[in-house]
């Protein structure tokens, strides 16, 4: 069984785990995959393990931003469409 890091780590990081970020933003792990497979989250191959690593602050930011649009009744298609224009 793997340990967790502090949470002092984490906030040190630039780099977290899935897990973490669940940890970070409430969000459940099945929420936060979703995204991920859709290409709302993106994160970073890292290692030999190929362990999916996403960049702390931006993903917070981004999650939070998802959060909101999907309280506001956004589509997942709609939200897609948000962040691709945000990004572009």
């Amino acid at each position: 069984m793997s340990r967790q890091r502090s949470m002092e780590a984490i906030l040190a990081d630039e780099y977290v785990t899935i897990g973490e970020l669940v940890r970070l933003t409430g969000v459940r792990y099945s929420t936060l995959k979703f995204y991920t497979e859709e290409g709302m989250l993106p994160f970073a191959q890292a290692g030999e393990n190929l362990t999916r690593r996403y960049r702390r602050e931006e993903s917070v930011g981004r999650v939070a931003r998802i959060m909101a649009l999907r309280a506001e009744g956004k589509s997942v298609p709609e939200i897609k469409a948000l962040l691709a224009e945000e990004a572009g």
